[in-house]
């Protein structure tokens, strides 16, 4: 595989997405955002998916270990880095996962919450998600399309709605994604795509997915085309560009004006 790599914060605080690649691996990161709540940790998500990053590669260079067998012993390596962090706190630092390998006659992967991956395949697209989070409070989701983004309204209905997602996170009834429990990657979506007709695939967070998947500002066929064009940085552009027309989210409601992204777009040769 040909990679081409971007990452990029939203707005002005610090990315908490990751993004790495190996001619035969690709994996994004997406940081959960803690919005200013209590999370038992003194690291923060920029550490943690940079740790986290670090462990998969590390953990998947063994090209025949199953994926969910690597993630499992990364989330439990980045937990053994934590010291004296309260790793039971339910805003634990934590983050979604997305995993795409090329295997001979195949691409594996695993998604595990909402970082989709894309495959470009004879000419149609298919999406590769998990979209469990959505099934959690609606509610309450549906209460911060409410307000304009940015004001005091909007922020204090997020810090409501990921208080109570938090709770759910990582249980039987709820949605799951990396934490501090290697439990978790045996939750994760897994699959694998033969690599007869495929020419691209896209592995990218949803501040870049949200174009096609939220905003409906494109089609898949655009975005690959302007990765094509532009690279992984010419798609975050122009997620930036959409974005800067509705900067209050009266169009697309939202929970920031604009999310960090991630993509990794890797052309099949």
């Amino acid at each position: 595989m040909r990679v081409s790599l971007a990452t990029g914060p939203g707005g002005p605080g610090a990315n908490e997405d990751w993004v790495g690649a190996t001619p035969s691996l690709a994996i994004v990161l997406d940081g959960l955002s803690t919005v200013g709540l209590d999370t038992g940790c003194k690291h923060g998500v920029p550490w943690y998916v940079a740790h986290l990053g670090g462990q998969l590669m590390a953990a998947l260079a063994d090209t025949e270990r199953p994926l969910t067998d690597g993630l499992a012993q990364a989330l439990e390596q980045v937990a053994a880095l934590h010291s004296t962090c309260d790793l039971a706190n339910p805003g634990t630092p934590s983050a979604t996962v997305s995993i795409l390998r090329a295997a001979g006659e195949q691409f594996d992967y695993l998604v595990l919450a909402d970082s989709p991956i894309v495959f470009e395949r004879n000419g149609e697209y298919l999406l590769k998600t998990d979209l469990r989070v959505d099934a959690v409070v609606p509610e309450l989701r549906a209460e911060t399309g409410r307000f304009a983004t940015g004001t005091p309204e909007h922020t204090e209905s997020v810090r409501r709605m990921v208080t109570a997602q938090r709770l759910t996170r990582n249980t039987a009834g709820g949605y799951w994604v990396a934490a501090s429990n290697g439990e978790a990657a045996g939750y994760a979506v897994t699959g694998a795509v033969p690599t007869a007709g495929v020419s691209a695939v896209a592995v990218m967070s949803d501040g870049a997915s949200n174009l096609v998947t939220d905003y409906g500002a494109a089609s898949w066929s655009e975005v690959f085309a302007t990765l094509r064009t532009g690279g992984a940085d010419g798609l975050i552009s122009a997620v930036r560009e959409v974005e800067a027309t509705d900067p209050d989210g009266v169009r697309w409601p939202r929970y920031k004006r604009g999310d960090d992204a991630a993509v990794a777009f890797c052309q099949i040769s």
